[in-house]
This record gives C-alpha cells, sequence and structure tokens, in this order.
C-alpha cells in the first residue's frame, strides 16, 4: 500500500534562508565560516547536479545494490519499537520501497522519506529525547510541508533551548 505522494520538505536552500533570517544581514555579510556557507550553499547544485538528479542517484542505488534496501532495513530496524510514529513512518518507507517501477516520479519523495527516517533512528538512538520528539512530533507526524517553527505545543521547547545554552 503506497501513501499518497506528498508535497516534498523544504529545500537545502530553505534550510539555509531560514538560518540567514534568525542570524540577520550581519551572519550573511561576515568574513567567518558560517556566512562563508551560506554564500557558498546555491553552488552545491552546480558542483553536484540538481536535487532531482541526486535522488536519481539514489534510485540508481538500489538498483544496482540489490541488498541496499535490505541494509537500510536493518539500519532503521535498530531504533525500531522506540516510538510508534517512528515505527509507521520506517514501515510505510520499507514498503513504498518494495516497488520501484514508477521511481523515478517518486525519487524526490523517497529520498526526502528516507533522509526522515535516518535522522529519527540517529536522534532516537544517540539524541537527547527531548530532541528526538520534537523531530518526530514536527518531522515524521504531522506531513508535509513541516515548515520550521511549526513544532506543536506539547514539544518541551525549553528543554531543548536550555541543553544549546549549555553547549
Amino acid at each position: 500500500m503506497r501513501s499518497t505522494l506528498r508535497t516534498t520538505r523544504p529545500s537545502p536552500f530553505c534550510v539555509i534562508a531560514e538560518a540567514m533570517e534568525v542570524l540577520g544581514g550581519n551572519g550573511y555579510i561576515e568574513e567567518g565560516p558560517i556566512a562563508r556557507r551560506f554564500r557558498e550553499a546555491p553552488l552545491n547544485s552546480i558542483w553536484e547536479g540538481s536535487g532531482n538528479i541526486m535522488c536519481l542517484d539514489v534510485l540508481r542505488a538500489f538498483a544496482r545494490e540489490p541488498r541496499t534496501r535490505e541494509v537500510l532495513g536493518e539500519v532503521l530496524a535498530g531504533a525500531k519499537g522506540r516510538d510508534a510514529r517512528y515505527d509507521r513512518f520506517v514501515d510505510e518507507l520499507m514498503v513504498e520501497l518494495g516497488d520501484l517501477t514508477d521511481g523515478e516520479s517518486r525519487a524526490r519523495y523517497l529520498t526526502q522519506k528516507i533522509a526522515l527516517a535516518v535522522q529519527g533512528a540517529v536522534l532516537l538512538a544517540h539524541g537527547p529525547d527531548t530532541s528526538a520528539q520534537a523531530f518526530l512530533a514536527s518531522r515524521l507526524s504531522i506531513g508535509a510541508p513541516a515548515a520550521f517553527g511549526t513544532l506543536p505545543v506539547s514539544v518541551d521547547s525549553g528543554a531543548m533551548i536550555s541543553r544549546v545554552l549549555r553547549l
């Protein structure tokens, strides 16, 4: 059973635009490494190929190496059983990856879901629980487009802010 195709999550440029908005103009024009990364960000699609091409490369990896799906499933299974939202998301993803006959039309969607699943697995295994819960609530549960700044009220934002301030 395949999920309904949804719009994609924010592109890396949206992430960068959000970060630039937080830092303001000085965060863009200063000479430090963060500002340089902001200015260089649009070059990724020139050097590495557009996002669509990268997503098609992911599909080619699945076609070229038949064990790719199995290995991905093993990686994601390590975090299963810790959160029902994550478990549902991974189960759906693995079903969707089982039939790639129309993969090209779903390449971005599938690659996005793979990235979100891996991020969720890493956070569940190694991240602070408050961060993992916020990620799961905002990226795996509410559906696209999950814009930044749309965390549910139930997320303990104060605990995450306190953690950042201690770093």
